[in-house]
């Protein structure tokens, strides 16, 4: 690997991480100077604002209107527990795993709730699994876009139009940057701190009267914790659904999360948002194209994800180091970023295969994408330089 000259240009907004993610361009905490903090969340206002959260959420999104959508807590992991605790047993279960999120899904499923009818379709980082088996009359979950393995769903053809089912999507590293299609789900879930850069702690919880029908017809066979509870005496919980939250939640991450959807309208709603996010997987792709060291961690281009993008590095010297030697070459190549202020937390996952993983959500401005990667190029020369001799002294 040849040598790279620093460059100049540095990203004017280096946090890159794949949660919590960047905060929208212009941010400021100005922005949340109209929060109000104090108060209790069940007052008239507060309560207008969650509602507020709930209403601006389904209108960018193009939620069907006769879906429920609700604030829940725990993020996005509360919300797809609360899924999975409240709605599986009544049918077999399919989980599609292809990356981390999927495997805890996937181990909740069958080693604490045991539901002896499960089936895990599984892939490797990197890749999908077949999903011809998924029975339409079992229930499906998955992640539709892979966090941790940068791999997405190109499409929901696998999905049964006329499924007796449920389609339970973990979406939150992609609600507002890719079109979810609504008829072929059945519960989505995602977080505030994914593409609209919003603060941590709470999910939100989307349900079709598909999935509504299912929790007023079943009781599941084990007993579920307050926070898990969606309904009450054999109906719906509507209190949910309509800004009275199971918990406390923060008001100023409330008033974050309006900032956010504002922004998103004014800047031309989903459509704009998901191109922002394809524009940055074509700068990296565009580069990729022409690097000597770096791939993509999706082999199938049509799989990429636009927001976690995940990188592998290629070259011969990396691929003959020791598994512990690559995650310590991977790991010196973020360090780097991160002492030259250019690129914050874009290290791969801790479960997944040494690499770089880089946020390229609706937030990230493309500039700052295109000022990223030349410093990868140096960074990853500096290690190359640093590695490459021992370990062709250790070949000798």
């Amino acid at each position: 690997m040849a040598s790279a000259a620093t460059p100049h240009v540095r990203p004017n907004n280096p946090n890159f991480s794949s949660g919590p993610c960047a905060k929208r361009p212009g941010f400021t905490v100005d922005a949340l100077a109209g929060a109000l903090v104090g108060r209790s969340h069940r007052a008239a206002q507060p309560k207008a604002r969650l509602a507020e959260v709930v209403a601006r959420s389904r209108a960018i999104l193009g939620m069907p209107p006769d879906w429920r959508l609700g604030i829940v807590p725990g993020s996005d992991t509360g919300a797809v527990e609360m899924a999975l605790w409240s709605l599986l047993g009544a049918r077999g279960v399919d989980i599609v795993t292809f990356e981390s999120f999927g495997e805890t899904w996937a181990t909740d499923i069958v080693k604490h709730l045991k539901l002896k009818d499960a089936r895990v379709l599984s892939a490797p980082y990197g890749k999908l699994p077949d999903l011809s088996p998924v029975d339409p009359a079992h229930d499906v979950v998955f992640p539709w876009n892979g966090t941790t393995s940068g791999v997405r769903l190109p499409d929901a053809g696998w999905i049964a139009p006329d499924r007796q089912g449920l389609a339970i999507c973990d979406a939150t590293s992609a609600a507002f940057a890719m079109a979810l299609p609504w008829d072929r789900l059945d519960v989505v879930t995602w977080s505030w701190q994914k593409v609209l850069g919003g603060e941590a702690a709470h999910g939100m919880l989307a349900l079709s009267p598909h999935a509504v029908q299912r929790l007023e017809s079943y009781i599941p066979a084990w007993p579920l914790p307050k926070l898990f509870r969606l309904t009450a005496n054999g109906k719906l919980a509507e209190g949910v659904f309509k800004a009275e939250t199971i918990n406390t939640p923060s008001m100023l991450c409330v008033e974050d999360a309006l900032d956010g959807l504002r922004w998103a309208e004014r800047i031309g709603g989903l459509p704009a948002l998901i191109a922002r996010s394809e524009a940055n997987l074509a700068a990296v792709a565009a580069w990729v194209s022409r690097s000597d060291w770096a791939g993509f961690l999706a082999e199938d281009p049509a799989t990429r994800s636009c927001t976690s993008i995940c990188l592998k590095i290629t070259p011969p010297w990396f691929a003959a180091l020791p598994p512990d030697g690559q995650a310590k070459a991977a790991k010196q190549l973020a360090s780097l970023l991160e002492q030259h202020e250019v690129a914050y937390d874009i290290g791969a996952y801790r479960d997944a295969p040494p690499g770089l993983r880089i946020w390229a959500g609706a937030t990230v401005e493309t500039a700052d994408i295109e000022a990223l990667l030349p410093w990868l190029d140096w960074a990853a020369a500096e290690v190359a330089g640093a590695f490459a001799p021992a370990q062709k002294q250790a070949a000798q």
